[in-house]
């Protein structure tokens, strides 16, 4: 599971196999090899980053974190909803927090152990905690776990740049595209940030 998503012999694998790769190499270079430390604090951030821009989940976390001594589930449980609205945290997102960190004090999750498992496996303990869906699962796959072969069919910039560059249009159409590129999904998904994020000189996920 512990693999580089970004590598050369993927990616020239992954040319071979769909063109818009190379299109998008050719035009603004490889993409980045984003990733994040396994754990409670990047799982915390995706969760922010549900249905905001990134700039505001950003400014959301600091918030959080200025706020606690340490970004701890025991200390997010301490926290009263007054707290967390004066953190910019919605209630809803509050609600996802705290049922995180509960599952893990309640020993239900031990995000430590997840990289070890198989990906359906680590796909059903995040899922079944509340907040915590198919994008967000999959976006700790990729950037925290780097698991090579994961679409995120939910993630807008990914979906809206499929668009852009292919004749797919439906969410089947799209998921059908995405089949071509196994075994290298996560790789595909980085061109296609990439290549989303350079069109708007943006430089980050």
């Amino acid at each position: 599971m512990n693999l580089n998503i970004v590598n050369q012999k993927d990616i020239e694998l992954l040319i071979q196999i769909d063109e818009r790769f190379a299109f998008i190499r050719d035009l603004y270079g490889l993409p980045p090899n984003w990733n994040r430390p396994p754990g409670f604090i990047s799982l915390s951030k995706i969760i922010l980053e549900q249905q905001v821009s990134l700039a505001s989940a950003r400014a959301h976390f600091v918030k959080l974190d200025s706020f606690l001594t340490d970004f701890t589930p025991a200390n997010i449980l301490r926290l009263s909803d007054e707290e967390m609205r004066r953190c910019q945290i919605s209630r809803q997102k509050a609600k996802y927090l705290r049922a995180l960190s509960k599952t893990i004090i309640d020993g239900d999750i031990d995000l430590d152990r997840l990289k070890g498992l198989p990906e359906v496996e680590i796909r059903k303990q995040l899922t079944k905690i509340k907040g915590i869906g198919d994008w967000t699962a999959d976006i700790y796959l990729m950037f925290c776990l780097q698991a090579k072969d994961i679409f995120p069919i939910g993630d807008i910039a990914v979906v809206n740049t499929v668009r852009e560059l292919s004749d797919a249009n439906m969410s089947d159409e799209i998921i059908f595209l995405s089949d071509k590129w196994r075994p290298f999904r996560s790789l595909a998904a980085y061109f296609l940030w990439h290549y989303y994020l350079r069109r708007r000189n943006r430089t980050s996920v």
